[in-house]
Protein backbone atom coordinates (compact mmCIF):
# COMPACT_ATOMS: atom_id res chain seq x y z
CA UNK A 1 0.00 0.00 0.00
CA UNK A 2 1.40 3.30 -0.80
CA UNK A 3 2.14 5.93 1.72
CA UNK A 4 -1.40 7.31 2.54
CA UNK A 5 -1.74 9.11 6.17
CA UNK A 6 -0.72 12.56 6.60
CA UNK A 7 0.22 13.76 10.35
CA UNK A 8 -2.10 14.67 12.71
CA UNK A 9 -2.19 17.96 14.27
CA UNK A 10 -3.61 16.99 17.13
CA UNK A 11 -1.99 14.14 18.84
CA UNK A 12 -4.73 11.71 20.66
CA UNK A 13 -2.38 10.48 23.60
CA UNK A 14 0.89 8.62 24.01
CA UNK A 15 1.75 5.42 23.22
CA UNK A 16 4.39 3.12 24.91
CA UNK A 17 6.45 0.48 22.80
CA UNK A 18 7.27 -2.99 23.44
CA UNK A 19 5.26 -4.76 20.73
CA UNK A 20 6.34 -5.65 17.24
CA UNK A 21 5.83 -3.90 14.16
CA UNK A 22 3.04 -5.09 11.88
CA UNK A 23 5.02 -6.98 8.85
CA UNK A 24 4.38 -6.22 5.19
CA UNK A 25 3.06 -3.16 4.13
CA UNK A 26 2.38 -1.58 7.34
CA UNK A 27 -1.21 -0.66 7.53
CA UNK A 28 -2.98 -3.16 5.48
CA UNK A 29 -1.09 -5.78 7.65
CA UNK A 30 -2.02 -4.52 10.75
CA UNK A 31 -5.34 -3.72 9.76
CA UNK A 32 -6.32 -7.53 8.93
CA UNK A 33 -4.82 -8.50 12.36
CA UNK A 34 -8.24 -7.79 13.16
CA UNK A 35 -8.15 -9.22 16.66
CA UNK A 36 -5.31 -7.56 17.75
CA UNK A 37 -5.40 -3.45 18.86
CA UNK A 38 -3.81 -1.07 16.46
CA UNK A 39 -2.09 1.97 16.78
CA UNK A 40 -0.60 4.86 14.46
CA UNK A 41 2.79 6.23 16.24
CA UNK A 42 4.45 9.75 15.09
CA UNK A 43 7.59 9.75 14.25
CA UNK A 44 10.37 12.24 12.48
CA UNK A 45 10.89 9.85 9.27
CA UNK A 46 6.83 9.42 9.20
CA UNK A 47 4.61 7.13 10.69
CA UNK A 48 5.29 3.44 12.32
CA UNK A 49 2.54 0.77 12.91
CA UNK A 50 1.88 -1.05 15.86
CA UNK A 51 -0.18 -3.84 17.29
CA UNK A 52 -1.47 -5.05 20.85
CA UNK A 53 0.36 -2.37 22.57
CA UNK A 54 -0.84 -0.63 25.69
CA UNK A 55 -1.49 3.11 25.38
CA UNK A 56 -1.36 5.94 28.40
CA UNK A 57 -2.72 9.43 27.79
CA UNK A 58 -0.07 10.67 30.33
CA UNK A 59 3.05 12.50 28.88
CA UNK A 60 6.28 10.48 29.74
CA UNK A 61 10.23 10.42 28.54
CA UNK A 62 10.42 7.36 26.47
CA UNK A 63 6.62 7.26 24.84
CA UNK A 64 5.94 8.32 21.40
CA UNK A 65 2.85 10.14 20.05
CA UNK A 66 -0.25 8.13 18.82
CA UNK A 67 -2.24 9.33 15.73
CA UNK A 68 -5.16 7.15 15.99
CA UNK A 69 -6.26 3.55 17.46
CA UNK A 70 -8.72 0.63 16.55
CA UNK A 71 -9.85 -1.35 18.46
CA UNK A 72 -10.13 -5.35 17.66
CA UNK A 73 -12.90 -6.59 15.23
CA UNK A 74 -13.12 -10.31 15.58
CA UNK A 75 -15.86 -12.08 13.33
CA UNK A 76 -17.29 -13.83 15.77
CA UNK A 77 -18.00 -10.04 17.62
CA UNK A 78 -20.55 -9.28 14.45
CA UNK A 79 -23.97 -9.01 14.35
CA UNK A 80 -25.97 -9.97 17.31
CA UNK A 81 -23.59 -13.16 19.30
CA UNK A 82 -27.30 -14.49 20.81
CA UNK A 83 -28.17 -15.48 17.50
CA UNK A 84 -24.89 -17.67 16.85
CA UNK A 85 -25.16 -18.93 20.74
CA UNK A 86 -28.86 -20.01 20.04
CA UNK A 87 -28.22 -21.42 16.74
CA UNK A 88 -24.34 -23.33 17.85
CA UNK A 89 -23.02 -21.44 15.04
CA UNK A 90 -19.52 -19.64 14.99
CA UNK A 91 -20.17 -16.84 12.71
CA UNK A 92 -23.39 -14.47 11.95
CA UNK A 93 -23.55 -15.71 8.00
CA UNK A 94 -26.59 -17.08 6.27
CA UNK A 95 -26.83 -19.06 3.10
CA UNK A 96 -30.38 -18.73 2.01
CA UNK A 97 -32.55 -20.98 0.05
CA UNK A 98 -32.30 -21.41 -3.44
CA UNK A 99 -34.95 -23.13 -5.14
CA UNK A 100 -34.54 -25.99 -7.18
CA UNK A 101 -32.16 -27.73 -4.78
CA UNK A 102 -29.25 -24.73 -6.36
CA UNK A 103 -28.89 -24.16 -2.48
CA UNK A 104 -27.47 -27.71 -2.46
CA UNK A 105 -26.34 -30.20 0.10
CA UNK A 106 -23.12 -29.75 -0.70
CA UNK A 107 -23.32 -25.74 -0.18
CA UNK A 108 -25.08 -26.56 2.95
CA UNK A 109 -22.35 -29.31 3.71
CA UNK A 110 -19.61 -26.71 3.38
CA UNK A 111 -20.95 -23.59 5.52
CA UNK A 112 -22.31 -26.34 8.35
CA UNK A 113 -18.36 -27.07 8.35
CA UNK A 114 -17.21 -23.47 8.19
CA UNK A 115 -19.35 -22.44 11.52
CA UNK A 116 -22.30 -20.82 9.54
CA UNK A 117 -25.64 -21.64 8.63
CA UNK A 118 -27.47 -23.03 5.51
CA UNK A 119 -30.75 -23.75 3.87
CA UNK A 120 -31.26 -26.33 1.01
CA UNK A 121 -33.45 -25.00 -1.48
CA UNK A 122 -36.93 -27.07 -1.41
CA UNK A 123 -38.85 -24.80 -2.92
CA UNK A 124 -39.83 -26.19 -6.51
CA UNK A 125 -38.73 -30.18 -5.68
CA UNK A 126 -41.19 -33.25 -5.24
CA UNK A 127 -41.21 -34.28 -1.50
CA UNK A 128 -39.33 -37.63 -1.89
CA UNK A 129 -36.50 -35.13 -3.65
CA UNK A 130 -36.77 -33.57 -0.55
CA UNK A 131 -36.44 -36.59 1.72
CA UNK A 132 -33.21 -37.73 -0.27
CA UNK A 133 -31.21 -34.50 0.65
CA UNK A 134 -32.62 -34.88 4.15
CA UNK A 135 -30.86 -38.38 4.78
CA UNK A 136 -27.96 -36.85 2.73
CA UNK A 137 -26.97 -34.39 5.49
CA UNK A 138 -27.91 -36.04 8.68
CA UNK A 139 -24.85 -38.65 7.80
CA UNK A 140 -22.53 -35.50 6.12
CA UNK A 141 -23.19 -33.07 8.71
CA UNK A 142 -24.45 -34.57 12.13
CA UNK A 143 -25.12 -32.59 14.94
CA UNK A 144 -24.49 -29.32 13.19
CA UNK A 145 -26.96 -27.02 12.54
CA UNK A 146 -28.81 -26.63 9.34
CA UNK A 147 -32.10 -25.76 7.48
CA UNK A 148 -34.62 -26.65 5.38
CA UNK A 149 -36.33 -23.76 2.58
CA UNK A 150 -40.56 -23.62 3.29
CA UNK A 151 -41.98 -21.59 0.28
CA UNK A 152 -45.10 -20.19 -0.04
CA UNK A 153 -47.05 -21.58 -2.18
CA UNK A 154 -50.25 -19.75 -2.27
CA UNK A 155 -51.66 -22.51 -5.59
CA UNK A 156 -50.67 -25.32 -4.57
CA UNK A 157 -51.47 -25.24 0.28
CA UNK A 158 -51.24 -29.14 -0.35
CA UNK A 159 -47.54 -28.82 -1.16
CA UNK A 160 -46.78 -27.09 2.04
CA UNK A 161 -48.72 -29.34 4.04
CA UNK A 162 -46.79 -32.32 2.51
CA UNK A 163 -43.53 -30.45 3.38
CA UNK A 164 -44.25 -29.84 7.14
CA UNK A 165 -45.58 -33.35 7.36
CA UNK A 166 -42.10 -34.62 5.35
CA UNK A 167 -40.26 -32.06 8.13
CA UNK A 168 -41.93 -32.93 11.26
CA UNK A 169 -41.59 -36.33 10.27
CA UNK A 170 -37.85 -36.15 9.87
CA UNK A 171 -37.42 -33.66 12.76
CA UNK A 172 -36.26 -30.85 10.66
CA UNK A 173 -36.23 -28.31 13.38
CA UNK A 174 -35.27 -25.13 10.78
CA UNK A 175 -37.29 -23.57 8.25
CA UNK A 176 -36.40 -20.88 6.43
CA UNK A 177 -40.02 -19.45 5.50
CA UNK A 178 -39.36 -17.30 2.30
CA UNK A 179 -42.19 -15.42 -0.25
CA UNK A 180 -44.92 -15.68 2.58
CA UNK A 181 -47.46 -12.68 1.97
CA UNK A 182 -49.30 -13.95 4.54
CA UNK A 183 -49.09 -16.58 7.67
CA UNK A 184 -50.83 -19.87 6.78
CA UNK A 185 -51.94 -22.92 8.60
CA UNK A 186 -49.12 -25.29 7.48
CA UNK A 187 -46.43 -23.06 8.38
CA UNK A 188 -48.47 -22.08 12.05
CA UNK A 189 -48.54 -25.90 12.53
CA UNK A 190 -44.98 -26.74 12.19
CA UNK A 191 -44.08 -23.90 14.15
CA UNK A 192 -46.05 -24.62 17.39
CA UNK A 193 -45.70 -28.79 17.05
CA UNK A 194 -44.26 -29.96 20.37
CA UNK A 195 -44.81 -27.30 22.04
CA UNK A 196 -43.96 -27.56 26.28
CA UNK A 197 -42.43 -25.78 29.18
CA UNK A 198 -39.25 -26.12 30.81
CA UNK A 199 -38.49 -26.37 34.44
CA UNK A 200 -38.65 -22.94 34.84
CA UNK A 201 -42.36 -22.63 33.13
CA UNK A 202 -40.64 -21.21 29.85
CA UNK A 203 -42.05 -22.22 26.58
CA UNK A 204 -39.84 -24.21 24.60
CA UNK A 205 -40.43 -24.37 20.94
CA UNK A 206 -38.64 -27.03 18.68
CA UNK A 207 -39.46 -25.83 15.67
CA UNK A 208 -37.43 -22.61 14.94
CA UNK A 209 -38.93 -20.25 12.21
CA UNK A 210 -36.45 -17.72 10.20
CA UNK A 211 -38.73 -15.62 8.16
CA UNK A 212 -37.19 -13.92 5.22
CA UNK A 213 -39.64 -10.39 4.36
CA UNK A 214 -39.36 -7.35 2.92
CA UNK A 215 -42.68 -5.95 3.87
CA UNK A 216 -43.39 -4.73 7.09
CA UNK A 217 -46.62 -5.49 7.31
CA UNK A 218 -45.45 -9.13 6.84
CA UNK A 219 -42.59 -8.66 9.29
CA UNK A 220 -45.38 -7.59 11.70
CA UNK A 221 -47.33 -10.71 10.97
CA UNK A 222 -44.08 -12.96 11.54
CA UNK A 223 -42.76 -11.14 14.74
CA UNK A 224 -46.59 -11.61 16.55
CA UNK A 225 -47.80 -14.64 18.01
CA UNK A 226 -49.53 -17.70 15.97
CA UNK A 227 -52.91 -16.38 14.42
CA UNK A 228 -55.55 -17.32 17.24
CA UNK A 229 -57.63 -18.95 14.28
CA UNK A 230 -55.30 -21.32 12.84
CA UNK A 231 -54.65 -22.31 16.56
CA UNK A 232 -58.52 -23.01 17.02
CA UNK A 233 -57.93 -25.35 13.88
CA UNK A 234 -55.38 -27.23 15.17
CA UNK A 235 -56.94 -27.68 18.32
CA UNK A 236 -60.36 -28.86 17.04
CA UNK A 237 -58.41 -31.14 14.28
CA UNK A 238 -56.49 -32.96 17.50
CA UNK A 239 -52.91 -31.46 15.71
CA UNK A 240 -52.29 -29.01 18.79
CA UNK A 241 -53.51 -29.45 22.25
CA UNK A 242 -55.64 -26.53 24.28
CA UNK A 243 -52.80 -26.21 26.43
CA UNK A 244 -50.55 -26.04 23.67
CA UNK A 245 -52.37 -23.48 22.26
CA UNK A 246 -52.25 -21.31 24.94
CA UNK A 247 -48.50 -21.30 25.18
CA UNK A 248 -48.45 -20.76 21.21
CA UNK A 249 -49.31 -16.66 22.56
CA UNK A 250 -45.94 -16.30 24.34
CA UNK A 251 -43.96 -16.99 21.47
CA UNK A 252 -43.54 -15.52 17.59
CA UNK A 253 -43.84 -16.86 15.19
CA UNK A 254 -40.51 -16.34 14.37
CA UNK A 255 -37.89 -15.02 16.62
CA UNK A 256 -35.57 -14.16 13.66
CA UNK A 257 -36.81 -12.31 10.50
CA UNK A 258 -34.18 -11.30 7.61
CA UNK A 259 -35.05 -8.38 5.41
CA UNK A 260 -35.00 -9.22 1.93
CA UNK A 261 -34.28 -6.37 0.00
CA UNK A 262 -32.89 -6.21 -3.55
CA UNK A 263 -32.41 -10.19 -4.18
CA UNK A 264 -32.51 -12.62 -7.16
CA UNK A 265 -35.65 -14.41 -6.88
CA UNK A 266 -38.61 -13.37 -5.12
CA UNK A 267 -37.89 -9.54 -4.15
CA UNK A 268 -39.93 -6.48 -4.29
CA UNK A 269 -36.41 -4.34 -5.34
CA UNK A 270 -36.72 -2.71 -2.29
CA UNK A 271 -33.28 -0.32 -0.71
CA UNK A 272 -31.84 -1.82 1.90
CA UNK A 273 -31.29 1.40 3.76
CA UNK A 274 -34.51 2.52 3.91
CA UNK A 275 -36.22 -1.41 3.83
CA UNK A 276 -34.07 -2.58 7.02
CA UNK A 277 -34.49 0.62 9.24
CA UNK A 278 -38.32 0.19 8.86
CA UNK A 279 -38.39 -3.77 9.85
CA UNK A 280 -36.37 -2.86 12.79
CA UNK A 281 -38.92 -0.39 13.96
CA UNK A 282 -41.46 -2.38 13.63
CA UNK A 283 -39.30 -5.03 15.40
CA UNK A 284 -38.62 -2.53 18.30
CA UNK A 285 -42.74 -2.29 18.26
CA UNK A 286 -43.88 -6.02 18.80
CA UNK A 287 -40.85 -6.82 20.84
CA UNK A 288 -42.36 -3.78 23.53
CA UNK A 289 -46.02 -5.17 22.49
CA UNK A 290 -45.43 -8.38 23.61
CA UNK A 291 -42.99 -8.36 25.60
CA UNK A 292 -41.27 -11.79 24.79
CA UNK A 293 -38.74 -13.08 27.09
CA UNK A 294 -36.40 -13.49 23.84
CA UNK A 295 -35.58 -10.37 22.24
CA UNK A 296 -36.60 -10.24 18.59
CA UNK A 297 -33.63 -9.98 15.94
CA UNK A 298 -33.23 -8.75 12.78
CA UNK A 299 -31.35 -10.22 9.69
CA UNK A 300 -30.18 -8.30 6.16
CA UNK A 301 -30.01 -10.12 3.09
CA UNK A 302 -30.37 -9.00 -0.60
CA UNK A 303 -27.72 -7.12 -2.12
CA UNK A 304 -24.79 -8.30 0.34
CA UNK A 305 -21.87 -9.83 -1.93
CA UNK A 306 -18.86 -7.63 -0.72
CA UNK A 307 -17.10 -6.70 2.35
CA UNK A 308 -18.36 -3.54 2.22
CA UNK A 309 -22.45 -4.09 1.89
CA UNK A 310 -21.76 -6.96 4.06
CA UNK A 311 -19.85 -3.85 6.93
CA UNK A 312 -22.68 -1.75 6.14
CA UNK A 313 -25.16 -3.93 7.02
CA UNK A 314 -23.83 -4.90 9.96
CA UNK A 315 -23.19 -0.64 10.68
CA UNK A 316 -27.00 -0.90 10.03
CA UNK A 317 -27.71 -2.80 13.26
CA UNK A 318 -28.08 -6.29 11.36
CA UNK A 319 -27.76 -9.22 13.93
CA UNK A 320 -26.80 -11.54 10.76
CA UNK A 321 -26.22 -11.53 7.22
CA UNK A 322 -27.77 -13.65 3.91
CA UNK A 323 -26.32 -14.37 0.92
CA UNK A 324 -27.79 -15.30 -1.80
CA UNK A 325 -26.90 -15.06 -5.37
CA UNK A 326 -23.17 -15.25 -4.83
CA UNK A 327 -23.38 -18.60 -3.57
CA UNK A 328 -25.13 -20.09 -7.19
CA UNK A 329 -21.68 -18.91 -8.94
CA UNK A 330 -20.04 -21.33 -6.05
CA UNK A 331 -18.68 -24.93 -7.52
CA UNK A 332 -20.79 -26.55 -4.76
CA UNK A 333 -24.13 -25.05 -6.38
CA UNK A 334 -26.39 -27.70 -7.94
CA UNK A 335 -26.70 -25.73 -11.20
CA UNK A 336 -24.39 -26.42 -14.33
CA UNK A 337 -20.97 -24.55 -15.58
CA UNK A 338 -22.67 -22.78 -18.18
CA UNK A 339 -24.56 -21.14 -15.73
CA UNK A 340 -21.87 -20.50 -13.30
CA UNK A 341 -19.55 -18.88 -16.17
CA UNK A 342 -23.31 -16.59 -16.96
CA UNK A 343 -22.92 -15.37 -13.88
CA UNK A 344 -19.42 -14.69 -13.21
CA UNK A 345 -20.26 -12.14 -16.53
CA UNK A 346 -22.88 -10.16 -15.23
CA UNK A 347 -22.83 -6.53 -14.25
CA UNK A 348 -25.28 -4.98 -12.19
CA UNK A 349 -27.59 -3.68 -15.07
CA UNK A 350 -27.79 -7.92 -16.64
CA UNK A 351 -30.83 -8.53 -14.20
CA UNK A 352 -34.83 -7.97 -14.84
CA UNK A 353 -37.76 -9.01 -13.50
CA UNK A 354 -39.62 -11.45 -14.86
CA UNK A 355 -43.37 -13.56 -14.35
CA UNK A 356 -42.82 -16.31 -11.31
CA UNK A 357 -43.83 -19.98 -11.70
CA UNK A 358 -44.96 -20.44 -8.52
CA UNK A 359 -47.27 -17.40 -8.55
CA UNK A 360 -47.62 -16.88 -11.53
CA UNK A 361 -51.37 -16.06 -11.44
CA UNK A 362 -50.94 -13.45 -8.83
CA UNK A 363 -48.98 -11.77 -11.36
CA UNK A 364 -45.60 -11.80 -9.13
CA UNK A 365 -42.44 -11.41 -10.71
CA UNK A 366 -38.76 -12.66 -10.00
CA UNK A 367 -35.53 -11.34 -10.67
CA UNK A 368 -33.84 -13.16 -13.31
CA UNK A 369 -30.40 -12.43 -15.65
CA UNK A 370 -31.27 -10.90 -18.62
CA UNK A 371 -28.23 -11.20 -20.32
CA UNK A 372 -27.84 -14.08 -22.71
CA UNK A 373 -31.14 -15.54 -22.43
CA UNK A 374 -34.79 -14.81 -24.09
CA UNK A 375 -36.69 -16.20 -20.77
CA UNK A 376 -37.34 -12.93 -19.20
CA UNK A 377 -39.23 -11.63 -22.66
CA UNK A 378 -40.70 -14.74 -23.24
CA UNK A 379 -42.29 -15.39 -19.71
CA UNK A 380 -43.68 -11.48 -20.15
CA UNK A 381 -45.70 -12.70 -22.97
CA UNK A 382 -47.05 -15.65 -21.26
CA UNK A 383 -48.13 -13.48 -18.72
CA UNK A 384 -49.56 -11.26 -20.91
CA UNK A 385 -51.86 -13.94 -23.00
CA UNK A 386 -53.16 -15.66 -19.91
CA UNK A 387 -54.16 -12.44 -18.56
CA UNK A 388 -56.09 -11.09 -21.96
CA UNK A 389 -57.25 -14.61 -22.72
CA UNK A 390 -59.84 -17.45 -20.96
CA UNK A 391 -58.35 -20.46 -22.45
CA UNK A 392 -56.00 -22.12 -24.39
CA UNK A 393 -58.98 -22.37 -27.10
CA UNK A 394 -59.06 -18.79 -26.96
CA UNK A 395 -55.82 -18.01 -28.24
CA UNK A 396 -55.02 -16.70 -31.84
CA UNK A 397 -54.21 -19.43 -34.07
CA UNK A 398 -50.92 -17.30 -34.84
CA UNK A 399 -49.99 -16.92 -31.36
CA UNK A 400 -50.51 -20.73 -30.54
CA UNK A 401 -48.08 -21.47 -33.71
CA UNK A 402 -45.69 -19.54 -32.32
CA UNK A 403 -45.37 -20.40 -29.22
CA UNK A 404 -45.17 -24.35 -29.92
CA UNK A 405 -42.19 -23.57 -32.25
CA UNK A 406 -40.49 -20.94 -30.46
CA UNK A 407 -41.26 -21.55 -26.73
CA UNK A 408 -42.33 -24.68 -26.29
CA UNK A 409 -41.01 -26.54 -29.13
CA UNK A 410 -43.94 -29.07 -28.79
CA UNK A 411 -47.75 -28.78 -29.00
CA UNK A 412 -49.84 -27.25 -26.35
CA UNK A 413 -51.87 -30.79 -26.23
CA UNK A 414 -48.67 -32.44 -25.54
CA UNK A 415 -47.63 -29.89 -22.74
CA UNK A 416 -50.91 -30.05 -21.05
CA UNK A 417 -50.28 -34.35 -20.94
CA UNK A 418 -46.99 -33.83 -19.57
CA UNK A 419 -48.50 -31.32 -17.06
CA UNK A 420 -51.10 -33.22 -16.01
CA UNK A 421 -49.13 -36.10 -15.15
CA UNK A 422 -46.77 -34.15 -13.27
CA UNK A 423 -49.65 -32.84 -10.93
CA UNK A 424 -51.39 -36.53 -10.92
CA UNK A 425 -48.18 -36.76 -8.61
CA UNK A 426 -47.60 -33.31 -6.75
CA UNK A 427 -51.17 -32.22 -6.36
CA UNK A 428 -54.48 -33.77 -8.35
CA UNK A 429 -56.69 -30.72 -6.99
CA UNK A 430 -54.90 -29.06 -9.72
CA UNK A 431 -55.96 -31.00 -11.88
CA UNK A 432 -59.82 -30.72 -10.77
CA UNK A 433 -59.45 -27.30 -11.04
CA UNK A 434 -58.66 -27.19 -14.50
CA UNK A 435 -61.11 -29.16 -15.68
CA UNK A 436 -63.65 -26.94 -14.08
CA UNK A 437 -61.93 -23.83 -15.58
CA UNK A 438 -60.46 -23.67 -18.92
CA UNK A 439 -58.12 -20.38 -17.75
CA UNK A 440 -56.63 -22.18 -14.92
CA UNK A 441 -55.73 -25.02 -17.18
CA UNK A 442 -54.14 -22.83 -19.68
CA UNK A 443 -51.81 -21.52 -16.44
CA UNK A 444 -51.01 -24.56 -15.73
CA UNK A 445 -49.90 -25.18 -19.18
CA UNK A 446 -47.98 -22.00 -19.44
CA UNK A 447 -46.41 -22.94 -16.21
CA UNK A 448 -44.66 -25.92 -17.46
CA UNK A 449 -42.22 -23.52 -19.32
CA UNK A 450 -41.32 -21.73 -16.22
CA UNK A 451 -41.11 -24.49 -14.36
CA UNK A 452 -38.73 -26.03 -16.77
CA UNK A 453 -36.45 -23.23 -17.18
CA UNK A 454 -34.45 -23.49 -14.42
CA UNK A 455 -34.61 -26.96 -14.92
CA UNK A 456 -32.58 -26.53 -18.29
CA UNK A 457 -30.61 -23.93 -16.57
CA UNK A 458 -29.67 -26.20 -13.34
CA UNK A 459 -28.85 -28.89 -16.21
CA UNK A 460 -26.87 -27.24 -18.74
CA UNK A 461 -29.42 -28.26 -21.58
CA UNK A 462 -27.27 -26.76 -24.36
CA UNK A 463 -30.09 -26.56 -26.83
CA UNK A 464 -32.40 -24.46 -24.46
CA UNK A 465 -29.54 -21.40 -23.34
CA UNK A 466 -32.01 -19.04 -24.45
CA UNK A 467 -34.95 -20.30 -22.07
CA UNK A 468 -32.36 -20.49 -19.19
CA UNK A 469 -33.89 -18.78 -15.78
CA UNK A 470 -31.60 -17.91 -13.65
CA UNK A 471 -32.68 -16.42 -10.55
CA UNK A 472 -30.18 -13.34 -9.71
CA UNK A 473 -30.12 -9.76 -8.01
CA UNK A 474 -27.86 -6.92 -8.72
CA UNK A 475 -24.83 -8.40 -5.91
CA UNK A 476 -23.66 -10.46 -8.75
CA UNK A 477 -22.49 -7.39 -10.56
CA UNK A 478 -20.98 -5.92 -7.87
CA UNK A 479 -19.37 -9.28 -6.07
CA UNK A 480 -17.93 -10.07 -9.76
CA UNK A 481 -16.09 -6.39 -9.83
CA UNK A 482 -14.54 -7.06 -6.49
CA UNK A 483 -13.12 -10.24 -7.19
CA UNK A 484 -11.58 -9.31 -10.95
CA UNK A 485 -8.12 -9.85 -10.84
CA UNK A 486 -8.48 -12.02 -8.25
CA UNK A 487 -8.25 -15.90 -7.53
CA UNK A 488 -11.96 -15.99 -7.05
CA UNK A 489 -12.25 -14.54 -10.70
CA UNK A 490 -12.02 -17.88 -12.04
CA UNK A 491 -15.37 -19.82 -11.39
CA UNK A 492 -13.83 -22.99 -10.38
CA UNK A 493 -12.15 -21.55 -7.30
CA UNK A 494 -14.88 -19.80 -6.24
CA UNK A 495 -15.92 -21.93 -3.19
CA UNK A 496 -19.24 -21.10 -0.50
CA UNK A 497 -16.84 -21.08 2.86
CA UNK A 498 -14.30 -19.23 1.20
CA UNK A 499 -16.92 -16.24 -0.02
CA UNK A 500 -17.77 -16.11 3.27
CA UNK A 501 -14.80 -15.81 4.89
CA UNK A 502 -13.94 -13.27 2.90
CA UNK A 503 -17.26 -11.02 3.13
CA UNK A 504 -17.13 -11.65 7.07
CA UNK A 505 -13.20 -10.71 6.98
CA UNK A 506 -13.11 -8.35 4.74
CA UNK A 507 -16.44 -6.65 6.45
CA UNK A 508 -14.28 -6.43 9.87
CA UNK A 509 -11.56 -4.82 7.93
CA UNK A 510 -13.50 -1.77 6.22
CA UNK A 511 -15.04 -1.81 10.27
CA UNK A 512 -11.74 -0.92 11.45
CA UNK A 513 -11.00 1.13 8.89
CA UNK A 514 -13.90 3.09 9.17
CA UNK A 515 -12.22 4.02 13.10
CA UNK A 516 -9.80 5.57 11.38
CA UNK A 517 -11.10 7.63 9.32
CA UNK A 518 -13.73 8.59 12.17
CA UNK A 519 -10.20 9.93 13.31
CA UNK A 520 -8.91 12.14 10.97
CA UNK A 521 -6.23 9.20 9.04
CA UNK A 522 -6.45 9.74 5.27
CA UNK A 523 -6.65 6.08 3.47
CA UNK A 524 -5.96 5.54 -0.08
CA UNK A 525 -5.91 2.00 -1.31
CA UNK A 526 -8.49 1.04 -0.01
CA UNK A 527 -9.40 -1.53 -2.03
CA UNK A 528 -6.06 -3.37 -0.82
CA UNK A 529 -8.20 -3.86 2.32
CA UNK A 530 -10.45 -6.26 0.94
CA UNK A 531 -8.68 -7.81 -1.81
CA UNK A 532 -9.57 -11.81 -1.62
CA UNK A 533 -7.45 -14.09 0.38
CA UNK A 534 -7.19 -17.73 0.31
CA UNK A 535 -8.72 -19.07 3.68
CA UNK A 536 -5.32 -20.33 4.99
CA UNK A 537 -4.27 -16.49 4.95
CA UNK A 538 -7.10 -15.52 6.28
CA UNK A 539 -6.56 -18.14 9.38
CA UNK A 540 -2.74 -16.49 9.49
CA UNK A 541 -4.72 -13.02 10.22
CA UNK A 542 -6.42 -14.26 12.69
CA UNK A 543 -3.67 -16.15 14.50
Amino acid sequence: MQKSQQKSTRPLGVFMPGEEVAAGPALVAGLRRINRPLYLLSQDSGRKVMTGAPVTTAKCSDGELFNGMVLPCALESLGDASFCDDYGLRYPYVGGAMAKGISSVAIVEALAKAGMLGFFGAAGLLVEEVETAIDQLETRVPGMTYGFNLIHSPSEPELENALVDLYLRRGVTLVEASAFLALTPALVRYRTHGLRRDAEGRVVAPNRVIGKVSREEVAARFFAPPPERFLRELVASGQLSAEQAEMAAEIPMAQDVTVESDSGGHTDNRPALALFPTIQAQRDVCQKQYDYTQPLRVGLGGGIATPASAAAAFALGAAYLVTGTVNQACIESGTCDEVRQMLAETRQADVIMAPSGDMFEMGVNVQVIKRGTMFSMRAAKLYDLYRTHKSIEDLPVAEREKLEKTVFRKNLDQVWEETRRYFEQRDPRQLERAERDPKHKMALVFRWYLGQSPVWANQGVSDRKLDYQIWCGPAMGAFNEWVRGSFMEVTGQRRVATVAMNILFGAAVLTRASQLKLQGVNLEDEAELTTPLEIEQIKEFLS
